[in-house]
């Protein structure tokens, strides 16, 4: 019996992919049929495949040719794949040719035409409208923002916005970006959506004028500083029917995703404490360090620790107090004891100290630990006491990871993905909510000297 693998992603499963797999059959007695995961097409790059593993899978059940699936989870695999099933035969498309000689040491090598005149890139162009977006702001993270949207289909950046037109056309000639504009009626006439990446204390209300504008919104962090204004911004985007998020850049990427996964399966039991800290050493010029400019350490930073805080543990603390050292009227490092009814957590965020910044969640059957930077690691480790038990994780993390939240949002805009699955409503409201007690109640507040 001669055996036959082949290995694809089948998104949008189209003739181009079943006349395929026909040929494919056509070389031997028994086709073998891999299908990607959802976490290897990211770690390939693949940021937009819209049908999930388990609907690829059916996809290619329900043509008959298959006589075995298996999934594809790494690289490398293939190689084991072929030795595993004693294969004969490798198929693959013949834009892949000469990428795949190397398995001629296992097994023949064939390179198999491809339908002309379609392909599921192809699909998703023709079925998936182009969403414009306006940036807010052009500072470095604007232009992180705009290169890293180069790698999500379905997005054109076509024009940035700020009160000062020169700075604006300096940052469009730098990025390629077409229409530097300063006024407001023209950069809303252009864009479907916009990313506001403005001064902190601006986020509110270019966010609100936008909604009412009727344009979805990406806001960068921090999002607002109250939790009134949170619940304001949500209900003028529901309203609206709108999608509003925030790009807290940490929540939407592959590690963090299946960390949160992992803990909340049990894998070390009951989570009783977490610890986590983002700190960064700064001039003393810096803007993020100008009172006048929301600047400071919580506000800045506390967002990203207190991420995973709030996913783990809740919405639900009892209390919650803060250490902060001061200069020039603003924090330059604060630690936050965050009180549950039955666990406790640790932040320490700095824009003038330097810690390590790693993350340890610690449970009743182990602990996970994630290196510094924890905020876009690509690996954790699960510990036990039992060490031959512990276990390590990869995932990609691609250029700047921005390219992840601009996933989700677009996903969101065109209603193939809600915005809430990875960062919800109330979790956002919680943070907005912290951040306005730091600086709303300074009873909470134990300055260091």
């Amino acid at each position: 019996m001669r055996k036959v693998i082949t290995y694809g992603t089948y998104d949008l499963f189209h003739q181009g992919h079943f006349n395929l797999l026909k040929r494919a059959k056509a070389l031997g007695d028994y086709l073998i049929v891999g299908v990607t995961t959802d976490n290897f097409d990211l770690e390939r790059g693949k940021l937009n495949v819209c049908n999930n593993v388990m609907e690829r899978i059916e996809a290619v059940r329900a043509t008959g040719l298959a006589d075995q699936i298996i999934i594809e989870e790494y690289i490398g695999q293939k190689i084991d794949d072929i030795q595993k099933f004693g294969v004969d035969i490798f198929a693959i498309g013949s834009d892949w040719d000469g990428k795949f000689d190397y398995l001629r040491e296992f097994c023949k090598v064939v390179y198999l035409p491809r339908t002309e005149g379609i392909s599921s890139t192809m699909l998703r162009e023709e079925t998936r409208k182009t969403i414009r977006i306006g940036v807010i702001g052009t500072g470095s993270i604007a232009r992180r923002f705009v290169e890293e949207s180069h790698f999500v289909n379905s997005t054109i950046i076509t024009t940035a916005f700020n009160p000062d037109i020169e700075a604006c056309r300096a940052f469009c000639c730098a990025m390629n970006v077409d229409y530097p504009c300063n006024s407001w009626s023209e950069f809303i006439k252009n864009i479907d959506a916009a990313y506001v990446a403005s001064p902190h204390l601006t986020h509110y209300d270019y966010t609100k004028e936008l909604l009412k504008a009727g344009k979805h919104v990406i806001c960068e962090t921090p999002f607002v500083f109250s939790k009134q204004e949170a619940e304001e911004l949500y209900e003028l985007a529901q309203r609206n029917n709108l999608i509003l998020m925030v790009a807290l850049k940490t929540a939407y990427c592959p590690a963090f995703n299946h960390l949160i996964t992992l803990l909340k399966s049990g894998v070390i039991g009951d989570i009783v404490d977490i610890n986590a800290s983002v700190t960064t050493l700064l001039e003393e010029d810096s803007q993020k360090l100008d009172p006048q400019q929301g600047g400071g350490s919580m506000n800045e930073n506390s967002c990203f620790p207190l991420l995973p805080i709030i996913r783990l543990l809740g919405t639900g603390y009892l209390n919650i107090t803060f250490y902060s050292k001061m200069k020039n009227g603003v924090d330059v490092y604060t630690k936050g004891i965050v009180q549950y009814p039955n666990s406790i957590a640790a932040f320490q965020v700095g824009l003038g100290v330097k810690s390590e910044g790693n993350m340890v969640v610690s449970g009743t059957k182990g602990y996970v630990y994630v290196p510094a930077p924890w905020w876009k690691t690509d690996y954790f480790e699960v510990r036990y006491e039992d060490q031959n038990r512990n276990r390590k994780f990869f995932y990609p993390y691609d250029g700047e990871g921005l390219r992840y939240e601009i996933k989700e949002f677009i996903s969101a805009v065109l209603g193939s993905a809600s915005p809430f699955v990875k960062l919800s409503k109330t979790e956002i409201i919680t943070i907005a909510m912290i951040q306005e007690q730091y600086i709303k109640d300074k009873s909470k507040v134990i300055v260091i000297s």
